[in-house]
Formats: structure tokens, sequence, C-alpha cells
């Protein structure tokens, strides 16, 4: 490939990824979008991530190329994705310098990387704030400007290691393995893009072709298995029922009954069984949709989890015929919104979260206040939320869900 500026290639992982220290879920991709490619961009280099190397074939060949070869790489170890810890590694044995490493603020790191610098960032979860954006744009991009500039060693094994001489890579075999990086509509970012515009669009058919299609580049990235089952259990096609089955097939393949603690693999899976029990109204179902909501909320008290979860507490407290048991799933449902309030006023504390667009907690809140008998604070949250809300099945999950807990608590 014959490059006509510097290259940086970006390490990090892809959608939204869970910090097992913190519960928190973060949106990479706002990340990569918001602050690091403009900040690369800015610097006057071009910045690749691995999804958007157009041979998705030989993703793995070109992903080495280019840790040997980018004049700069910069890695965000955020939720500490395996990858990207892997990939960090390589480039610390390939190349002495122009490596910067990134993280989000929260969270400790498991390992021994304090003699590097690494540069923090403020994540709401969904989103960024505009103002950590614009900060973090204009940092990264002095950053990468001094790093390109003074080219000190970064890597630990250089550091420690005198007198070794890095492995090269020529730019005949490079450009073989790489190809011609400016060609990009079937690589898995732009593939991933137009299934999210898709999906916003309410689309869902052909969201599920393409998620499918990314899914197949990337079997083991969690999150494009996560969004083709939500888009195929969104379709309703060729019919709801089995639009549900096949997206429980789906979302079987992260194995939510055994070896996963990711609450949006819990949460997803969770919602297919609760739409279930509402197409069938089959209890059964119902009881499952308990199980791993409950689950997702008692692993990491996330608020999606524990919001569903305390609305399918009280279906089963209307269903119960056993008095004793019907006041304890009640109760239970009570403290779950007490202590999803609870979880909640710390992010609405931090001044930088209101000016973020990550509607979801606001839906959230509306419903806990509504479930505990406070609808002025109820209408107060879903005001916020329908101001932020984008899509039609975004309003249509919410007031769904409001009807179902309107029903119950109010007998309407």
């Amino acid at each position: 490939m014959a490059r006509k500026q510097k290259l940086c290639f970006v390490i990090m992982g892809f959608g939204k990824k869970t910090d097992l220290s913190t519960g928190k879920t973060l949106d990479l991709d706002k990340t990569y979008k918001n602050i690091i490619k403009p900040a690369v961009e800015k610097s006057g280099l071009q910045c690749i991530r691995a999804d958007e190397i157009q041979d998705s074939g030989i993703i793995d060949k070109s992903m080495y190329a280019l840790l040997m070869h980018a004049d700069l790489v910069v890695a965000d170890i955020s939720t500490y994705n395996p990858n990207a810890i892997y990939e960090l590694g390589i480039r610390h044995a390939v190349r002495p310098y122009s490596t910067i490493i990134i993280k989000e603020q929260e969270g400790t790191i498991p390992f021994d990387l304090n003699h590097n610098r690494i540069f923090h960032y403020v994540h709401l979860g969904d989103d960024i704030g505009v103002d950590e954006s614009e900060r973090c744009k204009d940092a990264l991009s002095s950053m990468i400007e001094q790093v390109s500039k003074t080219k000190i060693i970064d890597s630990p094994l250089y550091d420690y290691i005198q007198d070794i001489e890095p492995p090269k890579l020529t730019q005949k075999e490079y450009q073989r393995i790489i190809g011609d990086l400016s060609e990009r509509e079937e690589s898995i970012f732009a593939i991933s893009e137009r299934a999210t515009y898709h999906m916003e669009s309410s689309n869902f058919s052909e969201a599920v072709k393409l998620w499918e299609k990314a899914e197949s580049l990337v079997p083991n990235e969690i999150y494009f298995t996560q969004q083709h089952a939500l888009a195929k259990y969104k379709s309703k096609e060729p019919s709801e029922i089995s639009s549900l089955t096949d997206a429980l097939k789906i979302i079987e393949r992260l194995d939510p009954d055994n070896e996963t603690n990711d609450p949006e693999t819990l949460g997803l899976t969770g919602a297919i069984y609760k739409r279930m029990w509402h197409v069938t109204d089959d209890f059964e179902y119902l009881k499952r949709a308990v199980n791993y909501y409950g689950k997702g909320f008692k692993i990491r008290r996330d608020y999606y989890n524990g919001e569903n979860y305390a609305l399918c507490l009280n279906i089963s407290s209307n269903h119960e015929q056993e008095q004793d048991e019907k006041t304890y799933y009640k109760i239970s449902a009570k403290k779950v919104r007490q202590e999803i309030l609870e979880i909640l006023s710390y992010l609405l504390n931090e001044d930088e979260y209101y000016k973020s667009v990550n509607k979801w907690p606001y839906a959230t809140l509306a419903s806990c206040y509504f479930g505990l008998g406070d609808t002025e604070n109820g209408l107060k949250y879903e005001k916020v939320f329908l101001a932020l809300v984008m899509t039609d099945w975004e309003k249509e999950t919410y007031f769904t869900s409001k009807d179902i807990l309107d029903k119950l608590i109010n007998g309407k």
C-alpha cells in the first residue's frame, strides 16, 4: 500500500463492553468516533481500527502487520478487553516507541503498567459528554504530536532490556498482507454502521442480514451476536413468535445459562423471554425472564436489568395464588426499585451526566418512580427520556413496559 500519510492503528474492543471491575457497560464505539478518530486525524494521521480493514478474511494477518508497521498505535484498554491487551503486548514486543495507552478513568489495572503514561477519559456508559469529548480530542491530539516527534521508548521490553533490535517487516510484505485500505465498503466497520442505521430506522429485517454478516466475519465478537439477536427479536418476521425463537437460538451462542456474567447478554435473554410471555401468556417464559434479569442485576447492579427484574416480579406477584408468595414478589420489586434509585442518584449527581445523550437511565428512573407510586417524579424523568429518544421502537419499548406496570400497580 502506497501511503500518502502516516498511519495510526487503534487497538480496542468494538461496541458495548462491560468492565467487570466496576459493572459499568461502555459503548467503545463512541470512544472511537468521538475521541480517538478525530484526535488522530487532527494530528494529520490516517486512522484505522481493526474492524475497518477491508479484507476481513485476513483480519488476523492484517492486524499483526499493522502492529509492526503502523507509525503510531493507540491502545484503549478500557474494560480490559483480552484482545486489546494481547495486541498491546505484541506492539510492545515489536516497536520500542510510538504507542499510546488510553483508558476510561474508573476501574483498576490488574497488572503492572504503572510505568507507562496512560491517558484517562470519562465515559458515561452509552456516550461521552460533549465537553469531555472536546477536552480529550485536544489533549490526545497534543500527546500524539509529542509522541510522534520525540520517539521516547514506551515499551517496557525495550526499556528494561538493552541492545535488542525490533523485528522488521519489508514494505513489499506489508503491502502484500494489507492491500489497499482506502476502499472500505465491505469492512466490518462499514457493515456495522449500516446495520446501526437500519436499527435506528426500525428496519430490523435489513439489520438482521448485516449483523449476521458481521458476526460471521468476527464470530468471537460478543457485540455482533447481541445485536444480531436484538434485531431478529425486533423484526417479528416471519412471525413474532418465530422471530423470538430464532433470537433465542442466536443469543444462546453466548451461553447465558452458564458462563456469561455480561449484563447485556443476560438482559437481552430476559427481554426475549419476557416478550415470549407477553405473546403467549405462558407463565414459564416469565419465570425464565425473572431468572435472567435477576442474575444480571445481582451480578453487576445493572439498572436496565434491575428495572425489568422489578417489573417481572410485579407480574409474578399478580399471577401467584399463594398470598405469602404474592407479598414476597411485591416487596422484592419495591426493594429493587429503591436500590436502582440509589445507583442512579450517584450518576445524576455528576454534572457531565446531564450533557450526555444517555437516555435509558431516565426511562429507568421514570419506571421506578411510577412503580413506587411517585407519579410526579415519574412524569419528570419520562419527559427527559422522551426528549432524548430517537427511534419509534425505543418509544414502543418504553410505553409497552409502562402500560404493563400501570395495569399492575393501578389496575388500569
